[in-house]
């Protein structure tokens, strides 16, 4: 009566384990990978169509477009677009300019600064970028803000 009474035991507890092993599998299974930011901004596709609606927006900003009057402006795209791949962890790697000297002699002001920001929030929405991946890409670029204002 011992002995059925272990393996009867035995087999209860071999049963427990089983199903927690597979309540843990199937919990592991369901938890699907952060996506990353580049991702969540819609991939390359997504980055060059925002950096477009941003580029329009700054266009058509009078108080802003004076800063590009000499920009080769299909060149700025493609490096825009390299940078924010970058920096949303996308399989990019931006080698364009350092941010100080790219913008050492354009005289950019905090209300300028703040105005690109706007067009630049306006435009990922427009482009129904979620808001955490909105927020996650400004965030990612605010330090830069140091760099553009140093010689200003």
């Amino acid at each position: 009566m011992t002995h059925s009474l272990l393996t009867r035991c035995a087999r209860q507890g071999m049963a427990v384990a089983l199903l927690m092993a597979c309540a843990l599998l199937v919990g592991c299974a369901s938890l699907k990978p952060q996506a990353t930011l580049y991702e969540r901004l819609g991939g390359q596709a997504g980055i060059e169509a925002t950096v477009e609606n941003f580029l329009y927006r700054v266009a058509d900003d009078p108080t802003l477009v004076g800063f590009f009057a000499h920009t080769n402006i299909d060149r700025l795209a493609a490096s825009l677009a390299s940078q924010f791949c970058a920096v949303s962890d996308g399989p990019c790697r931006y080698e364009g300019p350092p941010m100080d000297r790219a913008h050492q002699h354009m005289g950019i002001d905090d209300a300028d600064f703040n105005r690109l920001v706007e067009h630049l929030e306006a435009a990922l929405r427009a482009e129904q970028i979620p808001l955490g991946a909105r927020n996650e890409l400004l965030g990612r670029l605010a330090p830069m803000h140091a760099d553009i204002m140093r010689y200003q």
